[in-house]
This record gives C-alpha cells, structure tokens and sequence, in this order.
C-alpha cells in the first residue's frame, strides 16, 4: 500500500516535471533543429552576409549620411551657388582650380560668378529663363552656370562636338533665351546663326589664355563682365532648393540628343554621394580632364569640390600622352577618367610619370574588366572607385570596395523591400520588363541577366526622376508601374547587369545592344570582350546585321587595323575556343579608325546601318565566314550579291 502510494507520488511528480519541461525540450529541439538546419542548408547565406557586412555597413551608413546633409541644404535652401560663396568667404585665397599656368582661388571665381549674376540681372534675365553655355574646359565655364543659377536661369550644358543639325536641335530642344559661347567655338555657332531666333542672344567670349577678339552679331562678354563688381546683391532672392538648375544633354549615340534635368536638390545628392563613397575630403587634389558639358565633370568633378572644398586641376581636354605628368606636376591625388580613356592611357607610350605621381584613386565609369589589374599595376594606383548611372535615373550605385569588374552592388543586408534598386528580368533585345502571372515584376536570382530599375519616390531628391526636357513621350518610356505592388513607379535604366552571390553587380549590355541569331541571344560586350582579348588593345565593337531570308541578326564587328597587323585566320581560331559558334561574328569590317563621342563611346549606329554593304564601307575592306568555316574571305560586291540572294547560306 506504502508502496502504491510512492508508485503514484512519483508518477504524479514525474507528469508534473513533463508539463513543466516538455515546452522547454520542444524549445530546445527546435532551436537544434533550426541551428543544424542552418548550418547544413543556409551555411552559405549566413557567410555571405558576414563576408559583405562591412561593405554593406559602409553604404547605409553614406546614404544616411547624404541625406542627413541633403536635409540641411534643403532647410537653408542651399545651392553650388551659395556653397561656393561660402568658400570664398572663409578660404578664400584657397586654390580652386589649376588650368594650364593659371590659378583660380575660391575668392576670384566667385567674384567672377558674381559678375555674371549682376550683368545677366541687368539684362533683364530671370528664373525659368534658359541660357545654352557652347565652351571648351576653362574656369569661366564655371563661374558662368554658377552666375546664372543665381538667378534661376537654368544652364543648357551643349556638347561641343555638335555642329549643324545636332547643335541646331540642342538649341531649340531648350528654347534657349541666350546662347553664351567661347571664342574658340563661334564658328559652330556661325554655322546656324539664320537658324536661331532673333529674341535669342548671343553672346561671345574668350579665356584668360585667349586673345581678346570680338565677332560680328555677338556681344562681347568679357567688357561687360570686366565693368560690374564681383560682390554679392543683397537684394537678390535666390532660387529655391528644388528648382531646375543644369540641362545636361544625353551623349545621342542612338538618335539626337535629349536634355536631362538635373535639379539642385539633385546635383548635391549625386556630389555627396561621390564625395562619401570616394573618400574624398578637402585636402585631395582631383584631376579633370572629361568634358564640362558632362555631368562625370561638372556634376561628380566640380561637385566635389564646391561642396567639400577641395581643389580641382582642370585640362582642356584629354591626352593620354599628358595625363601622368600633368597630374604629378600637379601633386593630384585622385583622377576621372570615363569610358575608353583607360585604355587609351595603356595604349600610350611607357613614361617616368606612369609611376611617379601621388594619384591614389581613380573615379568613373567604363573601366573594362579586362584592363583593370594591367591599369593598376602600370600606373600604380591603389584602388579604382568604379560608378554606374545616368544623368537622369535615379539608378547610381558604386563599386567603393575595388572589386575588379563590378559596376557596384546590391547590399545582401537589406531585404528586398527596402532596397530601392532592383534587378528584374526583361527582354534584352525590347527592354521590356517581363511579369508573373499577378502582373508583378520578377527579381533575378544571382548569375541570371536583368535590367536594373530604381524606385522613384518623390520625397528623396536622391530617387527622385525628373525626365527630359520638353519630351514627354521619352521621359514616359522610362517609367514602369506596379512593379512590386500596386501604384509603385520604377526608372528604367535599359542597362543589363547581373548579380554574383555576394551583391556585385557587373554590366553586360544596354538592351537593344544584342543580337539574336540561331535562337540564341548573343551579348555585345561578350563578343568584344573575346576580341579584345585575341586583338589586344585595339577599338572595336560588335553588333548584328541582318541578312536576308535568315532569321535574327548576324553578328559583324568592326576592328581597327591601321597599320594591317592583323591576322584573321588567327582571330578565328581564337574566337572558336572562346566562344559558342552562333555568337562568333560571321561578317568582319576592317577599319582605319571607328568614330568615337566626345565622351569617349565608340559609335556603332552608323556601322550597323552600313551593314556588310561593300558599297557603302568608303575605304574600309569587309571579310566574313562561310558556315562551319575558320576563315575570313574578303567580301566582293558579288558575293555580297550572293549573300542577298540566298546563294550563300549561313
């Protein structure tokens, strides 16, 4: 009996204990579970997230940043304008610009900036008014945007490599009240006078290097400027802190050229951004040798500098024989580049100042994957500051880590709904974002191409997407709706990128700038990257043509050969082991020089409208591959003929 009752004392303990520790046990074999799991599944996941902490610490911590900045300038409605005021009242013999044996300190180019603003305000010019600036790289070309936005006339920065029907449409696209233009360039100017409107004026002027030389039909503006004060008008309102403040023009490579606006409270956004994720503080020098009608020069280059201080050493224009000693003369620490031009500095001869400067960093775009470890060991630069953007989109990201190739990166750290960049799937010959059966966009897993796109949300200067001037159909195809959710606006950027596992993200061909053949769609920079690497450092690029009775586009490239080095059997053969067969180029267009942009892009629209035309290459001798063939034959009109026929097949 004694026993019985033990029996269900213990007993009764026992389900007591069970009821007390069962949820714990539960607890404890989830959390093995959950943690062994982890460890044998998402092991991968968690070290990426470690590995790119850091990286992704570092640019939250800069977007807080920059718009903790951007709401101070927002409250005291500040602009380059006042900043460089600012400069010049507590630095003011401070150097702001080196150019040529020339020094500008912060105090004379804003007292220069003044006299702009003063002589312009006498003239009867006001906010909203547009002003096209048509000048090569010189101080003055700052101090005039800088003089004019005090007033709120708007700058239209007007590419100087436009002439004609291009310069004529940048003008009118702007409907500009006043066109300002260095002596240097009036004969372009001269060339549509009977083109521009009479209520437009004109004004010429020369730099401190120039002689003194007055054209008929313009103003002179340097005796104009020469009789004002450089002081400040203290009844001057100045323009707010959301107004318009540059016209930048896209590069035009596919069309005529459209103007971006880019708005102050944008310009600061960029410029900071630049400035944080470089590293750049007041004491660097930068070098600026990229034109002033960019925004990579006056946006990311002079933007730097007005709203961190810091000096700028300004080139006409660029040389890759003089870059080096023009930036160790100068003791620059950090140097733009963009595009082409770092190719073109390999290209150059071996010099005592490849090495011997204090550049450190370099910052800008275009850097080929295949030339930057050859780049910094030549010249010795420690880390490559590599951004990705548009003037217009609200797309900008930055490789500040160095990481050979990216164009920058997607932090793993933030969940997708709160990163407003995105990699979704489209087509990448149409552009056209592909859906899910909801309607909604789909995100690209890493490895897999897509286009980036930015969310566009007005109340941040930094996402914000203002469009092109006076063209609203252009601004309208740049905007996705109901992307992820119902009502959400999305930029387009027309870039296709893809991601790695760590974030990085990596170009691969704007859309449109592929080609289908064979079924398979085939990359631009994929084929040219193969030919550059059979071809060295030589200008080429690729794009498909079409051929009649065959489906899709051939692939042709154009290589420059001047001095008939080249050897295509070679290339060919080359080209085989490193490329799928429909991706190898069937046509091949031997060229004394390819037509490159004033921003250092190879242009590829007339190539591609010239086609495998023998009668339409002027000098340049055409060649292409037989089906299955290694070898290039030279292409005659006849067998072009052939071709046209259906007489050769491919």
């Amino acid at each position: 009996m004694k026993e019985d009752k033990i029996s269900k004392l213990a007993s009764f303990v026992a389900s007591v204990l069970i009821l007390i520790f069962q949820p714990l046990a539960l607890i404890l074999q989830f959390a093995y579970v959950t943690v062994f799991s982890l460890i044998v599944w998402k092991l991968p996941r968690v070290w990426t997230i470690i590995k790119t902490l850091p990286r992704d610490l570092g640019l939250v911590k800069v977007m807080i940043k920059v718009k903790a900045e951007n709401r101070r300038f927002k409250k005291y409605n500040m602009s380059p304008a006042s900043m460089l005021s600012d400069l010049a009242n507590y630095r003011p013999d401070d150097v702001f610009i080196l150019f040529k044996d020339q020094i500008w300190t912060y105090k004379q180019l804003d007292e220069l900036s003044w006299k702009v603003t003063i002589c312009f305000h006498k003239r009867g010019f006001k906010q909203g008014d547009v002003v096209a600036l048509v000048s090569t790289n010189r101080p003055e070309y700052v101090a005039i945007w800088v003089g004019l936005s005090r007033l709120g006339v708007v700058t239209a920065l007007v590419n100087t490599s436009l002439r004609k029907k291009a310069l004529q449409h940048s003008l009118n696209n702007v409907r500009s009240k006043a066109v300002i233009v260095s002596n240097d360039l009036v004969d372009a100017i001269g060339d549509i006078k009977e083109t521009i409107p009479n209520a437009c004026q004109l004004f010429s002027f020369n730099g401190a290097d120039q002689p003194f030389q007055h054209y008929e039909g313009f103003d002179f503006l340097n005796p104009l400027l020469n009789a004002e004060q450089g002081h400040p008008i203290e009844s001057l309102r100045f323009p707010n802190y959301d107004n318009a403040l540059l016209y930048i023009f896209t590069s035009g490579t596919t069309g005529l050229p459209k103007a971006a606006i880019m708005k102050t409270s944008r310009y600061l956004c960029v410029a900071l951004s630049a400035i944080n994720l470089a590293k750049l503080d007041s004491k660097d020098r930068l070098y600026i040798p990229l034109p002033l009608y960019h925004s990579a020069g006056t946006v990311v280059g002079f933007g730097s500098a007005i709203t961190r201080g810091l000096s700028c050493v300004l080139r006409e224009k660029f040389s890759a024989t003089k870059y080096w000693e023009d930036c160790s003369k100068n003791k620059c620490t950090v140097a733009q580049y963009i595009g082409e031009m770092c190719r073109y500095l390999l290209i150059a001869p071996e010099t005592p100042f490849d090495k011997d400067h204090e550049v450190v960093k370099m910052l800008g775009n275009g850097l080929k994957e295949g030339i930057w470890k050859r780049f910094l060991d030549r010249f010795a630069i420690q880390k490559v500051v590599e951004f990705y953007g548009a003037t217009e989109g609200n797309c900008n990201i930055v490789n500040s880590e160095g990481k050979i190739g990216a164009v920058g990166f997607l932090p793993i750290i933030l969940p997708d709904f709160a990163n407003p960049l995105a990699l979704v799937r489209a087509d990448e010959q149409t552009g056209e974002l592909t859906r899910d059966k909801d309607n909604f966009c789909i995100r690209c897993k890493p490895g897999e191409p897509g286009m980036i796109i930015g969310k566009i949300m007005n109340s941040d200067a930094s996402r914000q997407f203002h469009g092109y001037l006076n063209n609203e159909s252009a601004s309208n195809k740049k905007v996705a709706c109901d992307v992820f959710t119902e009502g959400d606006k999305y930029f387009m950027s027309g870039d296709i990128l893809v991601k790695d596992e760590l974030g990085y993200l990596y170009f691969k061909d704007r859309t449109g700038d592929t080609f289908r053949w064979k079924g398979e769609n085939v990359s631009n920079v994929e084929v040219e990257n193969a030919l550059a690497d059979a071809v060295g450092l030589r200008d080429l690029c690729v794009y498909g043509v079409e051929i009649p009775q065959t489906d899709g586009r051939a692939g042709m490239a154009t290589i420059v050969d001047a001095d008939s080095t080249l050897n295509l059997d070679e290339l060919a053969k080359a080209l085989s082991s490193s490329l799928p067969s429909y991706a190898q180029p069937i046509f091949m267009r031997i060229a004394q020089k390819i037509d490159m942009t004033s921003t250092f892009k190879l242009k590829k629209f007339n190539l591609q409208n010239e086609g495998f035309d023998p009668a339409k290459v002027g000098n340049d001798t055409l060649y292409f591959r037989r089906a299955r063939s290694l070898h290039f034959e030279e292409l005659t009109q006849e067998l072009y003929n052939e071709i046209l026929s259906g007489k050769i097949r491919f």
